[in-house]
């Protein structure tokens, strides 16, 4: 089939987790035949999302250009739902791709929904049914549901929330999560960027410990006690050093940096490129974070992770052994890490158990349900 031939399927993204884990379908779709990927990004976060546009080699056909700064979700949704419907009308797409739970995920597929387009959802049927943890995502993913004709749950547990939500079982197709896929290619790319954060830490026999916390419904005491959990662990294990890019967020740079900057086995860095934080993947000994994603990640490269939520909508890797839900509380956390740095049985269980999240081949499965519903669909 010719490029002219080949039917545009629009990809939709905005954040930097979105565009990590579009990446590999956006690679997948430029390699069909019978279809072919226009990429729109909204930027809900710029300066992060092109760092990852950057690292993937991708050029956006459109940019929406949302961000503000202190944008609230429902100004993230107007702007998106203002400029989005002229973009559609002008490439005509069969189908429009997006992915998870964000703002830019639930306007992108209501504003598909007005045009009559056909939506697919990538990382469908995550559920806590909490509506405040995580929030709004919780009610952003259940809301794109609705709107969704595509349905790529990453597990049978997720495809089983769909069905008990009356989605039809023809129009679910567990295929894996493609942050698998991401991770796999970013490995074998990190080139120069191997070691070049913070060279030398996770060596000679100690312990690097990546942090990653910012979750909106542990702000307050919760995230302040969490910060006292790390600062015991270092404290009472002389052989660990902690890594942890801060969010830029006040509401986590004040009680992380009261509670942590004086300790000097401690490194609050900024934020990291995706290719920094997968190199810290790679190197660190396990993983204490509250990111969805990195519970995803972490289990493919054989690195534990303990989970600073009280739910979790990724209980797989719970279930699997890849990972501890221990919620904030201070006890909680230190026992569980100590844990992990004292019992040698105990972290290899779970360095080594198997990742319920996929196999690198997501994206291709997402393009072979695509090419197979709209190839037949051709005028």
């Amino acid at each position: 089939m010719t490029q002219e031939g080949r039917r545009p399927v629009l990809v939709v993204f905005g954040t930097r987790p979105e565009a990590i884990k579009m990446a590999p379908v956006v690679r997948a779709l430029a390699s069909s035949r019978a279809l072919r990927p226009v990429v729109c990004v909204t930027e809900q976060h710029r300066e992060m999302l092109n760092q990852v546009l950057g690292f993937f080699g991708l050029e956006p056909d459109v940019r929406l250009g949302v961000m503000q700064p202190g944008q609230s979700p429902s100004q993230v949704a107007a702007r998106i739902l203002e400029r989005l419907p002229s973009v559609l009308r002008d490439v005509g797409p069969a189908a429009v791709l997006v992915q998870g739970d964000t703002t830019t995920t639930l306007a992108a597929a209501l504003a598909a929904f007005h045009e009559g387009i056909p939506v697919g959802h990538v990382e469908a049927g995550l559920r806590t049914y909490r509506l405040d943890a995580p929030f709004p995502e919780e009610m952003n993913r259940q809301v794109v549901t609705r709107l969704t004709r595509w349905h790529f749950p990453p597990t049978a547990w997720a495809a089983g929330n769909l069905e008990r939500e009356g989605v039809r079982s023809a129009d679910i197709h567990v295929v894996g999560n493609p942050v698998i896929d991401a991770l796999e290619w970013a490995v074998g790319h990190l080139g120069a960027h191997r070691d070049s954060v913070l060279p030398g830490l996770g060596t000679g026999g100690r312990k690097l410990i990546l942090v990653t916390a910012h979750r909106r419904e542990s702000f307050g005491e919760p995230f302040r006690a969490l910060c006292t959990a790390l600062r015991e662990i270092v404290e009472r294990n002389p052989e660990v050093d902690l890594v942890y890019p801060v969010h830029l967020n006040p509401s986590v740079q004040e009680p992380v940096r009261a509670v942590l900057e004086d300790l000097d086995r401690v490194h609050l860095i900024p934020p990291l490129a995706y290719w920094e934080l997968v190199d810290m993947l790679r190197r660190c000994h396990l993983v204490v974070t509250d990111s969805g994603g990195i519970q995803e990640e972490a289990p493919t490269l054989g690195k534990p992770v303990v989970v600073l939520r009280e739910t979790t909508e990724r209980p797989e890797g719970v279930k699997a052994g890849t990972a501890v839900l221990v919620g904030t509380g201070t006890a909680g956390i230190v026992g569980t890490v100590e844990g992990l740095l004292k019992d040698p049985e105990a972290y290899g269980r779970m360095a080594t158990a198997h990742n319920p999240y996929g196999d690198g081949r997501t994206s291709e499965r997402i393009v072979g349900v695509l090419e197979g519903a709209l190839v037949r669909e051709t005028p």
